[in-house]
């Protein structure tokens, strides 16, 4: 159970800091952002970045509270599946619809939504393991 409890820990940690990383890109780089996976100059006039950037922080908020709570309340491992849950559609939809994309965001908007599931599946199933306990 140790070891379980372990790599719970250092999952979450991994995703607070992708998804802070991601949202200081998107609020303070948005060129970078742009660059990278769009490989156009950045243009933005409805502020769809920065929307991104505020769910990230969601995200990442989420995490950061089940990575010191998650022992106590089991039911934050729950919460987390349900965060990385209702992300699992955006990323395939931002890259149907988006009109320039670079092979690092082909790559990284196709590969988002597996994984956000297979991240849902995984927390869900801990906090079900952990409940019964």
């Amino acid at each position: 159970m140790e070891h379980l409890f372990k790599r719970i820990s250092a999952i979450l940690l991994a995703l607070v800091i992708f998804d802070v990383t991601i949202a200081v890109i998107g609020f303070f780089f948005p060129e970078l952002w742009f660059r990278a996976f769009h490989g156009v100059p950045y243009n933005d006039p409805q502020g769809f970045l920065p929307r991104c950037a505020a769910n990230w922080t969601a995200f990442a908020l989420i995490q950061l509270i089940a990575l010191f709570r998650w022992e106590k309340d089991p039911v934050w491992l729950a919460m987390v599946s349900a965060a990385r849950l209702s992300d699992i559609f955006t990323d395939l939809a931002y890259f149907w619809f988006c009109s320039d994309i670079t092979w690092l965001g082909r790559v990284s908007f196709l590969s988002a939504g597996p994984i956000n599931l297979l991240l849902c599946w995984y927390f869900l199933n801990s906090y079900r393991h952990i409940s019964k306990q």
